[in-house]
């Protein structure tokens, strides 16, 4: 076996963050998985980030390297505000980042991972061989969060399936396609199956709802103090939840659980509603209770949020465009470690430093919501989490020297924190 300080499960914007900043002070870090993986892959090809151009990078130490940049030195058209990030500009600017700031990224599959005690971690890999770390940042996303409401789960996967299984839909061309959901990814989907040729309509609960356009970066200081803008969006709950994590962690644990999982919902991004309105069809106001399949079609027995049943549904295809449950349980290489690792509800219980339970054992990205807020479900978040996650772990690893004291100044003034953590 060989060694590390740090191992980072996980090559995303999380991932790759996280190792930057700790390579840059000194740790020897092994970063597994495959660069940007499921925005490459689980994504619909042609779709654009929510988010501003300001708030969609990758973070290494003391900024360097921003989309800004990168899209500058390629003549890639950018815009802080106002100009809609693709999904292919992003993944480029994700490899491009990896390569230049985390050289060495071992795509093979982490399959276990043991708690040797004192000793730190043994990591198995698919081919069968082991690398050990003192310490293991879990930092996978969404890759095992795809949920599928029961009324949906029991149909065939060639008649249904997550919308995070699919990146094209040429397969799908000229076929009767249902998307189940009203978010952005029902959005997205339905846009890239009516590009591909399919006849696809969106049934959902409530009607898809978009953001504003963004107004003009240049407000007067009124504007500016009463919408506030932050890489979450326009307005005060937003900016706490973007640039105060720490203090979003102090909240108690089920407010912080039902604020996470709530608060800003999924609507799409302002740019797509022309490309949905009078091109896609919308039911709105119906509730999937029963699914089946009869004679080569789905057949979707339909509730009103009205009351009452609806007419039957039929369709040749079910795209469950229904969002994610993070549960910890459900990341297969943990399955040895977990019961030793406390759970609040489905999620870990994290310190200030997203330490778990198990002393080495740290989440990041989306499993750490219900501890830092709705920012840890954006790219954004990547920023607090890598600045954080480095002070902690440089400072235990240099304690008293120079650097870890440095480390931890440098974590405090990250955090906005006035104490340690």
């Amino acid at each position: 076996m060989s060694g590390a300080d740090v191992a980072v499960i996980g090559a995303g914007p999380y991932g790759l963050s996280i190792s930057a900043h700790l390579a840059k002070g000194g740790l020897s870090v092994r970063t597994f998985g495959i660069p940007m993986e499921s925005w490459r892959t689980s994504m619909p090809a042609g779709m654009f980030l929510k988010s501003e151009g300001f708030a969609s990078n990758l973070y290494a130490p003391g900024g360097a390297f921003t989309l800004a940049e990168y899209c500058r030195a390629r003549g890639i058209e950018y815009a802080d505000l106002g100009v809609p990030v693709s999904l292919e500009t992003f993944s480029a600017y994700g490899e491009a980042f990896q390569k230049k700031f985390v050289r060495e990224v071992d795509s093979r599959k982490v399959v276990n991972i043991r708690w040797k005690r004192a000793a730190g971690f043994e990591i198995e890999l698919e081919d069968g061989t082991y690398q050990s770390a003192r310490n293991v940042i879990v930092a996978v996303g969404l890759t095992h969060a795809q949920y599928v409401p029961s009324a949906l789960a029991e149909l065939p996967a060639t008649f249904c399936s997550h919308s995070a299984r699919h990146h094209r839909f040429d397969d799908l061309a000229g076929r009767d396609v249902t998307v189940v959901g009203a978010g952005a990814s029902a959005v997205d989907c339905a846009i890239a199956l009516h590009a591909s040729g399919a006849n696809v309509r969106i049934v959902s609960r409530r009607e898809p709802s978009f953001h504003s356009p963004p107004e003009s970066a240049t407000r007067s200081l009124y504007e500016r103090v009463r919408h506030p803008w932050s890489g979450l969006g326009k307005n005060w709950k937003a900016y706490f939840y973007a640039e105060f994590p720490h203090v979003f962690y102090r909240l108690p644990p089920p407010v912080r659980v039902k604020v996470a999982r709530t608060a800003l919902g999924p609507a799409a991004g302002w740019f797509t509603k022309d490309a949905v309105a009078g091109r896609i069809e919308v039911r709105s106001g119906l509730v999937c209770r029963r699914a089946e399949v009869r004679k080569g079609r789905v057949l979707l027995h339909m509730e009103s949020t009205a009351g009452g049943p609806s007419r039957p549904l039929e369709t040749d295809f079910v795209l469950a465009a229904t969002g994610f449950a993070v549960d910890v349980k459900r990341i297969p290489f943990l399955n040895e470690m977990l019961p030793s690792i406390r759970l609040f509800e489905r999620s870990p219980v994290l310190s200030p430093s997203f330490e778990s339970s198990l002393p080495g054992l740290f989440f990041a990205g989306v499993s750490a919501k219900d501890s830092f807020g709705p920012v840890l479900r954006f790219a954004f978040g990547a920023r607090f989490t890598a600045e954080r996650l480095a002070a902690r772990l440089l400072r235990i690893a240099f304690a008293g020297s120079p650097a870890g004291r440095a480390a931890e100044a440098n974590g405090r003034l990250a955090a906005g924190l006035a104490g340690g953590s």
